[in-house]
């Protein structure tokens, strides 16, 4: 059986093999007309048979044939391009050509991948091509398949050069990096991507006595250390730290809309996790909660090593959810579990102001004992079409509906600030950027 899968099973016949078989067949009947075309005809078949089992033998009697692999990370990164790398070494004697096919996760809906690769003797090449999971979760790629033609082009043979193998797909933890380098561009004032802050007073943290030096600032000299001293003494401060900061993430069926493939729960996970990424580093202590109709996962406050694997791992598993999410159990959860204040950044999306008045009373309940953000969605189709000028009736239904849903947004900011409620109201794409932006303003001014 392995006999015949070698040297049968993997055999493929071109269209070049079947166009020529094509055209003898129409000379041979053409030859039943004309006499003299019959030797030719007969010749030429026996001439592309001849090439057929030349080729053949090219192809499966050469013991060497073609070495490939795929380089894949067991990671990949949610809403990011990920790189896969092929790596292809013609071990034949003459030049091949033909197409390679990579199995690709079922997720990605494409059963058309394929590159054309033509490669001298002995040659090693190199392919990469990009991918981007656009949902978390399990990746089952399959085989990597060669169809390897010779020089003849009569006959393909195919490879299984590589084996199935299995990726997650994370949350942007490579993003991490990138937000780790903009914080510190922040506090050097030469942040591209962060907006610089500026910064308000002191922090209420007390870090130690020092000597004036000039250029410090006048107003922190300590008058009691100067007086026992022979040089003028300055208080200095640093950040205040050991703060907690709870990121609620809602699972609901509004978490579920769509935007460029994901959804805004898949936004608002990648988001968390800059952001708590972000408060580890300012030293702070790091929370996470979600939920939908009940409560799912609460990770406690903390700053301990192997807090940042523990939020990434349960970030990785959530799922949006279709059922209507319970803020009374969020509110009874954290009136047992969060004594302390905190700032707690809630992830959710509110289309209009009634959905907002529904949920009112326990995020004033919320805001009692801690700080808190609410983070929610601009709905960019609406914003579009808001700012368009339609010249059609039915155009202008649909921009007085935009024109509502808009009015609704800036009702629900307002509405929150009146309650002493702070907001976001952002774009999925500026999510992350525009969250941590908002967390180290809150530092800044010594709200945190």
């Amino acid at each position: 059986m392995n006999i015949f899968r070698r040297y049968i099973g993997d055999l493929q016949v071109s269209n070049r093999w079947y166009l020529l078989l094509g055209a003898c067949v129409i000379l041979f009947f053409v030859s039943f007309f004309w006499d003299a075309l019959f030797p030719v005809v007969r010749g030429v078949t026996c001439m592309i048979f001849s090439l057929t089992i030349i080729d053949y033998a090219l192809l499966f009697f050469t013991a060497r044939g073609i070495k490939a692999g795929r380089s894949v990370e067991p990671r990949l990164e949610l809403g990011q391009e990920n790189e896969v790398n092929l790596s292809l070494v013609n071990r034949h004697w003459f030049r091949v050509s033909g197409l390679i096919i990579d199995e690709l996760p079922v997720q990605f809906q494409s059963r058309d991948f394929k590159l054309r690769v033509i490669m001298a003797a002995g040659e090693e090449k190199r392919l990469s091509y990009p991918l981007k999971p656009l949902t978390r979760g399990e990746y089952g790629f399959g085989y990597l398949l060669g169809y390897i033609s010779s020089p003849l082009g009569l006959l393909q043979r195919r490879y299984r050069l590589a084996e199935p193998v299995t990726v997650k797909v994370y949350p942007a933890f490579r993003q991490l990096k990138k937000y780790e380098l903009q914080l510190t561009a922040t506090q050097n004032n030469t942040a591209p991507g962060i907006k610089k802050l500026r910064r308000l007073g002191h922090s209420l943290e007390f870090e130690k006595i020092k000597e004036y030096v000039p250029g410090d600032d006048v107003r922190t000299i300590n008058w009691n250390a100067t007086a026992r001293s022979t040089n003028m003494m300055v208080n200095t401060f640093t950040d205040a730290r050991q703060q907690q900061i709870y990121c609620l993430i809602d699972k609901g069926r509004n978490m579920k809309m769509p935007f460029d493939g994901m959804t805004l729960l898949d936004y608002s996970v990648n988001a968390a996790l800059a952001l708590l990424h972000v408060a580890l580093l300012k030293q702070d202590k790091a929370g996470l909660i979600t939920f939908s109709n009940k409560i799912n996962d609460v990770i406690t406050a903390d700053r301990r090593s192997g807090q940042l694997h523990t939020i990434i791992e349960t970030l990785y598993r959530q799922q949006t959810a279709f059922n209507e999410s319970d803020y009374e159990a969020v509110w009874a959860m954290m009136r047992r579990r969060v004594t302390q204040r905190s700032l707690v950044l809630l992830f959710t999306n509110f289309e209009t102001f009634s959905a907002l008045e529904r949920q009112m009373p326990f995020l004033r309940q919320i805001a009692k004992n801690h700080l808190m953000c609410v983070v929610f969605f601009q709905n960019t189709l609406l914003e579009e079409l808001h700012h368009s000028q339609p010249d059609d009736i039915e155009g202008i239904y649909i921009k007085t509906i935009a024109d509502q849903f808009a009015y609704d947004k800036r009702q629900i900011v307002k509405e929150l600030r009146r309650h002493g409620i702070l907001s976001v109201l952002t774009t999925p794409q500026r999510l992350s950027v525009d969250i941590i932006n908002k967390y180290l303003e809150l530092k800044s001014q010594q709200m945190v």
